[in-house]
């Protein structure tokens, strides 16, 4: 990476940790939400989790909601704030390449994304404990490229929404829901079909999918891997037409 873009990337990433709606959305949001359903079941219940434990279920999948808040939230607000006030036609005068603010989001979408999947992990140890790693490679794996995917979707939403409070209505509009039915909400087993057909297609219920199962021991997954894969590269090739400066800065 260029020195220009490093720099830029640090400057980003120190004003991303500093937004208090990276703060409680990114970081608080998901551990508060994970400690509340985490232990609202009992091993009891493990027939409705593919017969884990729910705690074991539950910390897996909020490494994935908060792959979406950054993606779906963060992201595409701190960008269109941006737009909205001219700072990317301010960058394109300075001399930055065109395509440097969308790799410079993306990698601070994917450190900050890291960061408060850390965090909850920490929180979630001592409480519930970590589950073991049953296939770490597909589990990272899926964990990267949905975090590309994401972050690559809130840099296409930012670069697309004209203010900060647009993107940030479409983002929690679209954030929702997913949480509610991909990965933070009860487990497809006590959805009614209506909802379980719903969950199945969103790109969330894909990612967590493909992080969880092999997570957990459940199934390997490859399927899932494979679309994830195929949303990254697609969530890429559309920010990065999208968001080089000047277009519409």
């Amino acid at each position: 990476m260029s020195g220009p873009v490093a720099r830029l990337v640090r400057a980003e990433f120190r004003l991303m940790t500093r937004d208090p709606l990276v703060l409680t959305f990114v970081l608080v949001f998901p551990i508060v939400t994970m400690l509340i359903i985490g232990g609202s079941f009992s091993a009891d219940d493990a027939d409705a989790f593919s017969g884990v434990d729910p705690s074991d279920w539950y910390v897996a999948s909020y490494v994935t909601v908060v792959i979406a808040a950054t993606g779906l939230v963060m992201v595409p607000v701190h960008l269109a704030s941006y737009r909205e006030r001219g700072v990317l036609r301010r960058f394109a005068a300075a001399g930055f390449p065109r395509w440097s603010f969308g790799i410079a989001q993306l990698a601070v979408g994917l450190g900050t994304t890291a960061l408060a999947s850390a965090v909850l992990l920490a929180v979630a140890a001592p409480v519930y404990g970590v589950p073991s790693l049953h296939e770490g490679w597909r589990v990272l794996a899926a964990l990267v490229l949905g975090a590309v995917a994401f972050v690559s979707a809130g840099v296409l939403l930012g670069s697309v929404l004209p203010s900060a409070r647009s993107a940030q209505a479409v983002g929690l509009i679209l954030f929702f829901p997913s949480f509610l039915l991909g990965a933070g909400g009860p487990p497809p087993a006590v959805m009614g079909d209506a909802l379980r057909d719903i969950a199945e297609v969103l790109p969330l219920s894909v990612v967590t999918t493909a992080a969880r199962e092999p997570w957990l021991g459940i199934a390997p997954a490859g399927g899932s891997l494979v679309v994830v894969a195929v949303l990254a590269v697609v969530g890429v090739l559309a920010a990065a037409r999208r968001s080089a400066l000047g277009a519409r800065g």
